[in-house]
């Protein structure tokens, strides 16, 4: 016994890698993978991309803690989650344009199911503010239905689960002064300077 245990080995991360692509193609295929994942570079860090069959999901930033989001995604919506980043390509891909500063709007399938309620209204309203522009927190209150909800406008943008794709990050305080923001302020201001000049 103990010969047949020295001819065991370990596979190489090209094995270990090729045997990942499989078992999630599979997966896929069998319909037992209910969130694909992906880690992708950017210009305000490392965002995880996290997708379901009817769309993006979420987007989160590293200072929100990608293990903390997964073990969240799996709790709320199901613990079948898989890092199989060929589900999120054209998601990579739009993300790379708008850095590039060749996309202004993105054209995915998004799944809401994470904002519900005023929070869902306030979300789907952030579109409509124009790249390069912004609205200030009073002024998107107006446009959800709800002109002394400025606070709930807040929370909705700090509670995003779709930033830079949904652009809470186009919301300043009506001072002109940023205010919050769930990537932080340097990625704030990244993004509005990115904006800004294309």
């Amino acid at each position: 016994m103990t010969g047949d245990l020295t001819r065991i080995t370990q596979p190489g991360p090209g094995k270990l890698a090729a045997l990942h692509d499989r078992l999630a193609a599979a997966a896929q295929h069998e319909g037992l993978l209910d969130i694909a994942y992906r880690i992708v570079d950017s210009p305000v860090g490392p965002l995880l991309l996290a997708a379901t069959e009817q769309g993006l999901v979420r987007v989160a930033y590293a200072r929100e803690d990608h293990d903390t989001v997964l073990q969240h995604l799996a709790d709320a919506v199901s613990p079948r989650v898989l890092h199989a980043p060929a589900r999120l390509d054209s998601v990579a891909r739009e993300l790379d344009e708008y850095f590039a500063r060749t996309r202004r709007s993105f054209d995915l399938p998004l799944d809401w199911r994470l904002a519900a309620g005023f929070r869902s209204t306030v979300l789907h309203h952030l579109p409509d503010i124009d790249y390069g522009q912004t609205a200030s927190y009073a002024t998107v209150a107006a446009l959800a239905g709800s002109p002394k909800a400025v606070r709930a406008v807040g929370t909705a943008c700090a509670k995003n689960p779709l930033p830079v794709v949904i652009p809470c990050h186009r919301v300043v305080r009506s001072d002109g002064a940023m205010g919050g923001y769930l990537g932080g302020a340097e990625a704030k201001r990244l993004l509005l300077d990115l904006e800004a000049a294309a």
